[in-house]
Order: structure tokens, then sequence, then C-alpha cells
């Protein structure tokens, strides 16, 4: 008799790493997010400009233009922050680093301030994609999306 072999969800709850609306990656307006490109995650449209780390985990890269910061979780999860559209262009201006390559972090902590009012008119949108890049073929489900304030948990299923 032939067994089926059931694959098992994972399910993550991490932590808002940013107050603002909750979307689906597929709602990023960049492709390279929206069409997965990077992994799979969610975006957030950010309300208030700091950024906090969703996971326990150690950063692995910080962009030299500050909007963009890698973390490897403890459950071996890497995450990618990306703050906004077309921010590189900015070169760093109007963010400031609270972290550097190498830190340990935990769910929660400040990672990164962002001055929304000097940058917004400069760039296409704020919307900051949360993606994990190292699924190898799996996807994320996102369980609820609308407003959240950061740390508020939000739960995620790996399928």
């Amino acid at each position: 008799m032939l067994k089926k072999f059931l694959k098992k969800k994972k399910e993550l709850s991490w932590s808002v790493p940013l107050t603002g609306i909750v979307k689906p990656i597929t709602e990023a307006p960049d492709p390279v997010f929206s069409e997965k490109m990077m992994g799979d995650g969610f975006c957030i449209d950010p309300t208030i400009g700091k950024v906090y780390s969703p996971v326990k985990g150690e950063i692995m890269s910080i962009f030299p233009t500050k909007h963009a910061i890698g973390i490897k979780s403890d459950d071996g999860y890497e995450v990618l922050i990306h703050f906004g559209i077309d921010t590189v262009n900015l070169n760093g201006e109007g963010f400031k680093l609270h972290v550097n390559t190498g830190d340990r972090v935990a769910s929660g902590d400040l990672l990164l301030d962002v001055d929304i009012d000097n940058i917004k008119d400069k760039i296409p949108s704020l919307i900051t994609a949360v993606v994990i890049t190292n699924l190898k073929g799996k996807t994320v489900e996102l369980e609820e999306s609308g407003e959240a304030k950061q740390g508020d948990l939000i739960n995620l299923r790996i399928n």
C-alpha cells in the first residue's frame, strides 16, 4: 500500500518591522519584488520611518546606500528589508543606520530611521519589501493584510 507524504507547511510568526499597511508582495510597485525575483514575502506601505527587525538573528548585509538590510534569522531564513522603490538613487540621503554588519539583533530592535518627509517626493514609492531570499522554490502565504503597527505579529505560512 502506498502512503501519501503530505508536505508540512511551516508557520512563522514575525514582528511587523514598520508601521503601515501590510500587503501581499504581488502588490509591490516594482516587478523585482511583485514577480518574486528576489524571493517571496510581503510589503508594507509605511506611515512612520522607523524600521525594526522582524526576527532574531544576525545582520548579514547593509547596502552602502543604507536603503536595504539583510538579516539571517536564527531559524535559517535570509530576510531582506528593502525600503522604498528606487531608493538606491538617494545614495543614503534620508537614512540613518542603527546597526552594523555582524551585529546580533532581536525581534523589535531598531535597524534604521528613514526621513520619509525628506525622501517621499524623490522616489516613486515608499513601499517596503520584506522578502525571504532563500526559500528554494517554496512560497510565502500572508495570512492577513491591512493596517499594522510595528511590533504587531504577522503570520506567514511557508508552502
